[in-house]
């Protein structure tokens, strides 16, 4: 189990109904430790075990619901 932490942009998001919108999507995903969204910065900085799931597998269900999100290099 090691633990990452990474930075993933999301285009979208307009208000703090859209911040909320990515907490509740992201809620039940396994491995994911901590989340912070932020509407100013369009990024949502995320720890999670790298055993249970990714970066870009984060990044995937965010899109999912209807945002435009992509791991930012690290």
């Amino acid at each position: 189990m090691a633990n990452q932490t990474r930075i993933i942009k999301i285009d979208g998001m307009t208000c703090e109904g859209c911040v909320e919108s990515v907490h509740k999507v992201t809620a039940d995903l396994d491995g994911i430790m901590t989340i912070s969204v932020e509407l100013a910065e369009n990024q949502a900085t995320v720890t999670f075990d790298d055993s249970k799931t990714s970066a870009e597998e984060i990044a995937a269900v965010i899109d999912d619901s209807g945002f435009d999100a992509t791991v930012a290099n690290s």
